[in-house]
This record gives structure tokens, C-alpha cells and sequence, in this order.
């Protein structure tokens, strides 16, 4: 388990992911005032390790906490944080929905069962709290529509709804100054879906609204951070695939065969995981 903080820039620190059990990235954008923290871990001892780092690096002053979407790996630690909250207002709206879940073994896998709840999230969090599973949801303090900005002090976040298949609640924080823009989970795909899915104009319009934005680097949640050319590759392959998969429909062999055709090799794992993906999109009207 990575538990060191990693300077990003001269003003953002992050925690690296941890998949172990699910943990996203964490990171701390750091003003001359104050400091604003993306996403609140998916436990109180995932945000205590965030904050504890944060500490010994005397990185303090803290703004809020704003989360990237609803999903229990990046909110579950919100209450361990005790800050003000950010999050978009369906982000509030989903979290209302589980307030009074019951976190047990019995209570999860019945979940499953009826579709409620994932397989992988189950056993991610039945490792990450143990037996004694004591989950506090808070909801979030301020919530916006569209889109609002803070400024920490010589430096401006500006936070902007996307949507996306992963969560229609999500969205993305670009710090100007830094030239970084934080992604949370927005370009996955689909997971509380029977299977996972990306659907063509969805995929379009994520794009098109990322796009906007001149970083640098991009933080996805669940990956380290990459370079401008490195995502600029990672977003060529989905437009590619977004629009073969538009072209030949649920025809996935003839897909296959001219995207590995225009490549001029065999598709990588990514590749055949996004082009799945694609064809359980086309097959949900």
C-alpha cells in the first residue's frame, strides 16, 4: 500500500491509488490562503492517512473538500474529514439515497442480489472496513449545478459537471494556474449497469467538454497521473472506437478487424476492454 504524498506541481500534492481495495487518489491543491481537497477517501482511514500526510508536510488551511462523484470510494470518508463539502447536486441527491443502508455482509450481498449494489464494490468494501464496519454517510454542505470556481488565494479551481456514463453526477476540477485537470472517474465506463457500457453520445460530449479545458496533466482517479500526449492517446483510442462503434453497430468482429487494421496490430487489453464496452452500449437502447 503506497501511503507516501507525491508533489504533483508546486501547489498540488496527491495519495496515489490503492487497488487493494479501491482506493482513488487523493490531493490537496494548496493556495496561498487556503487548501481545497479532491474526493474524501473511501474510509475514515483512507481520509486520516490523506490527512495525516498532509500534516507532516505542514500543508493545512483547509477550504473544503470537493467530491468527484458519488460513489462510495471517494465519499465514505467525508465525515473523517469534517470539512465543508462541495459536491454537485446529484451527488447529494444519490448519497440521500444510501443514508440508511445497512453496511453488513448480510445486508450487501443482499444488495447484490437484487441488483442494488455491484459485486466488486461489495468485496472492496468488506476489505477495506473489516468486520467492524461502522460507515457514516454525510452529505455534502454546498451544492451546485453547473459549474462554480474558488479561489484558494493565486490559485482558481474551477468545478464543472460533465456527466459521463460512469456517473451522470460527475465532475472535473481544473486548477488554471497549475494547468492540471482532475478527472475523478468520468471517462469509465458504466458499473451499476448489468454490464459495463459506455454509450456513443455520451462518450462524444465527455469529450467534447474535457476538451475545453488546456492542462497539462490529467489525474484520473484510479491510475497515476498522465502526461498531455499520454492522455491525448488515451482520448484518440475512445474517439476511434466511438465512432467504428457507431459504424458497424453490433457487428463486433468487423469492428475489431479494421480498428486493428487502421492500427496495424493487435488490440491491447485497454483497447478490447473499451470496444466491449461499446458493443453492451449498442445492445441497451
Amino acid at each position: 500500500m503506497e501511503k507516501n504524498l507525491k508533489q504533483l506541481t508546486n501547489r498540488i500534492h496527491y495519495l496515489p491509488p490503492d487497488p487493494e481495495t479501491d482506493r482513488p487518489i487523493l490531493s490537496a491543491i494548496c493556495g496561498i490562503h487556503q487548501t481545497l481537497i479532491i474526493d474524501a477517501g473511501n474510509s475514515d482511514k483512507h481520509a486520516q492517512l490523506f490527512l495525516d500526510a498532509l500534516d507532516q508536510y505542514q500543508i493545512a488551511n483547509y477550504h473544503s473538500v470537493v467530491l468527484t462523484h458519488w460513489h462510495w470510494d471517494h465519499s465514505f470518508g467525508t465525515n473523517k474529514m469534517n470539512l465543508l463539502t462541495i459536491a454537485h447536486e446529484n451527488t447529494k441527491k444519490y448519497l440521500e439515497n444510501i443514508i440508511d443502508y445497512d453496511w453488513s455482509d448480510e445486508a450487501l450481498d443482499n444488495r447484490v442480489e437484487k441488483g442494488l449494489e455491484i459485486e466488486f464494490c461489495s468485496e472492496m468494501i468488506k476489505k477495506e472496513y473489516g468486520v467492524d464496519r461502522n460507515i457514516t454517510i454525510t452529505l455534502p454542505n454546498i451544492t451546485f449545478k453547473e459549474k462554480m470556481e474558488i479561489d484558494l488565494g493565486g490559485v482558481r479551481c474551477v468545478v464543472q459537471h460533465v456527466g459521463g456514463d460512469h456517473s451522470d453526477d460527475s465532475s472535473i476540477i481544473f486548477v488554471e494556474e497549475e494547468k492540471v485537470l482532475f478527472l475523478g472517474d468520468c471517462l469509465y465506463p458504466s458499473i451499476y449497469t448489468q454490464q459495463p457500457l459506455y454509450k456513443i453520445d455520451h462518450v462524444r460530449h465527455l469529450i467534447k467538454s474535457i476538451e475545453m479545458f488546456d492542462a497539462d496533466i490529467y489525474v484520473l482517479s484510479h491510475e497515476l497521473p498522465l502526461t498531455k500526449e499520454q492522455f491525448i492517446g488515451y482520448i484518440n483510442a475512445l474517439k476511434l472506437i466511438c465512432d467504428l462503434a457507431e459504424k458497424h453497430q453490433s457487428n463486433h468482429l468487423n469492428l475489431v478487424n479494421e480498428l486493428s487494421t487502421l492500427l496495424n496490430r493487435q488490440l491491447s487489453q485497454l483497447e478490447e476492454e473499451i470496444v466491449y464496452c461499446f458493443m453492451n452500449g449498442l445492445s441497451v437502447s
